[in-house]
């Protein structure tokens, strides 16, 4: 018997070295979770019909000694990463039938490594929302709490390893996709420096924001995937360079804390349980200084205009001529007005017709030039902090996780949610997740650490060490 609840990448890759079980047989446990959990929880959309096929071939590597830690460990893959010959819909009923034609680059990865790809996980339509509601193909729910919300956009992955139905997940950020789930699930999730993870492969929302992230149960099962994965790739314009990627860790001793972010908005047990997470950080012989982020507080309004303005113009190819649902119209505006009509859904048309007015006549130098002025000076600002602190600590969600319906017919209290997340996505710096505690109810509970570009190492350094004192 696997006992899936304490497994880590590690702990795997040795019981998988020394012949405890096969990667068959770790496939066959989660195969099986899956089979009891994901009718009620939502999570797969599907699973692959050959994973068993990859974990046949993940066995040859460890026979012949090419394994490495990722080999046969089971994946969970975000419904808008592709996989070649696999259905890939993000979520939406207008991609229901496409078929992924090639490899994202980073699951080109994975396949190299030897990982088994599970199958692909549910997810807010075109990654629109931070609930997993706004999916096409249902809700997915909470394994905490199956009446509330696992986050979103990436929430069937995040599902997927809370619940062992998948031991690592990748899912996408473009503002909070992950650390919001990880979050609401329990897990640590970790949002790279922008242009570190390939974007090649992956269904655009947001290309100045969009980045692949992984899941993990710790912050060292997070470290491995982001290693594995961070390389440069000539497909993709935005991937940073080789020489921009050398480490520019430092061992992290001063924690910037913005205070004045959190004076409304912000649930009791979101505030008390980060009060108590910064004394232990404080007793753990850390620093913790006072700092200030005046245009942080713009953020969120920043992020509600540079995204829908770029979700208007990704999502313009869906237009019913070329893959995807098409509606059969007399006249070619029939067509068009009938297939992104029907196939796109509320939350998806909403950003669509946001994005088209910002971007319109009149209205692009009051509200897109303008958002892209204060993207800069919220850039410079959180570059600017780091010069007096390693790194900077907020709560991750301002709320623990929410009733499934509870913010669905209220797009601005939803958005809030995305409050401490959108400074990272804007500024392109990473940021990781990792759990602190629960409220009194049982829910999770997540602080979230920034980190300068290109300093993981770091993140990954105050996350271990939190895990220790947080024990």
């Amino acid at each position: 018997m696997i006992d899936l609840k304490t497994l880590t990448i590690e702990k795997a890759h040795d019981d998988l070295k020394n012949g405890a079980y096969t990667c068959s047989d770790l496939l066959a446990a989660y195969l099986k979770n899956i089979d009891l959990k994901n009718k009620e929880l939502n999570a797969y959309l599907e699973v692959y019909k050959n994973a068993q096929e990859q974990a046949e071939l993940a066995e040859k590597k460890f026979k012949d000694g090419s394994a490495t830690l990722l080999t046969g460990i089971p994946f969970a893959i975000k419904d808008n990463i592709l996989v070649q010959g696999q259905v890939v819909s993000a979520g939406s009923k207008i991609l229901g039938n496409y078929r992924a034609s090639y490899d994202a680059t980073v699951v080109k990865m994975l396949k190299g490594e030897g990982a088994i790809l599970v199958g692909r996980t549910n997810m807010d339509e075109f990654a629109m929302g931070s609930s997993t509601q706004t999916s096409y193909y249902g809700v997915s729910r909470n394994p905490y709490d199956p009446s509330r919300v696992p986050g979103g956009s990436s929430g069937g992955s995040a599902i997927a390893v809370a619940a062992e139905m998948a031991l690592s997940a990748l899912g996408t950020e473009t503002c909070g996709s992950v650390r919001q789930p990880s979050a609401f699930c329990g897990l640590a999730g970790l949002k790279p420096t922008y242009g570190a993870l390939s974007r090649h492969g992956i269904i655009a929302m947001g290309n100045s924001l969009d980045q692949v992230s992984p899941f993990g149960k710790t912050v060292r099962d997070v470290e491995i995937v982001f290693n594995a994965l961070s390389r440069h790739d000539p497909e993709d314009s935005t991937s940073a360079p080789e020489d921009l990627r050398k480490s520019k860790a430092a061992v992290p001793k001063k924690i910037g804390v913005p205070w004045h972010l959190f004076e409304e908005g912000v649930a009791k047990a979101v505030i008390e349980n980060f009060k108590q997470s910064i004394e232990k950080l404080a007793k753990a012989g850390f620093e913790i200084i006072d700092i200030k982020l005046p245009s942080s507080k713009y953020s969120l309004a920043t992020y509600y205009i540079i995204m829908p303005a770029e979700v208007s113009t990704n999502l313009s190819r869906f237009d019913g001529i070329r893959y995807g649902y098409s509606f059969k119209g007399e006249t070619l505006k029939e067509v068009y007005k009938k297939s992104r009509g029907e196939g796109f859904g509320r939350e998806a048309r909403r950003r669509i017709l946001l994005g088209t007015y910002v971007l319109s006549y009149g209205y692009y130098d009051a509200y897109y030039n303008k958002a892209v002025k204060v993207r800069e000076k919220i850039k410079e600002e959180i570059t600017r902090a780091f010069k007096t602190v390693d790194l900077i600590a907020t709560p991750t969600t301002p709320t623990p996780p929410f009733k499934i319906g509870e913010k669905l017919d209220d797009p601005v209290a939803m958005y809030l949610s995305d409050i401490f997340s959108a400074p990272a996505n804007l500024s392109g710096v990473p940021s990781l997740a990792l759990p602190s505690g629960k409220t009194n109810e049982g829910l999770p509970l997540s602080i979230q650490f920034m980190a300068p570009h290109f300093a993981e190492d770091s993140l990954f350094r105050i996350g271990k060490q939190f895990e220790k004192i947080s024990n």
